[in-house]
């Protein structure tokens, strides 16, 4: 039998390990996949969705009306 490094014999210690199943494993299965990639698709969708709606807003502001009237616009707070 050829001579087996040590991490080619700790590599194989855990392959056998990964072959036992343990029946009181719970794992999550078909459905937790399948939720899984339903989730992710979702996301997916409202990214390409906002990314769209993001590129229809117009960034630039409209003139303040406000600027023109007497005190240039600032409000001053109310006392009492």
């Amino acid at each position: 039998m050829p001579d087996m490094s040590a991490s080619a014999s700790l590599a194989m210690t855990h392959l056998v390990t990964l072959a036992e199943l343990d029946e009181d494993k719970v794992t999550p299965g078909v459905l937790g996949f399948v939720v899984f990639a339903v989730m992710a698709l979702a996301v997916w969708g409202l990214m390409r969705s906002m990314s769209r709606h993001m590129g229809k807003v117009d960034f630039k502001e409209a003139p303040d009306t406000e600027a023109d009237a007497p005190g240039g616009g600032r409000v001053e707070p109310q006392r009492g």
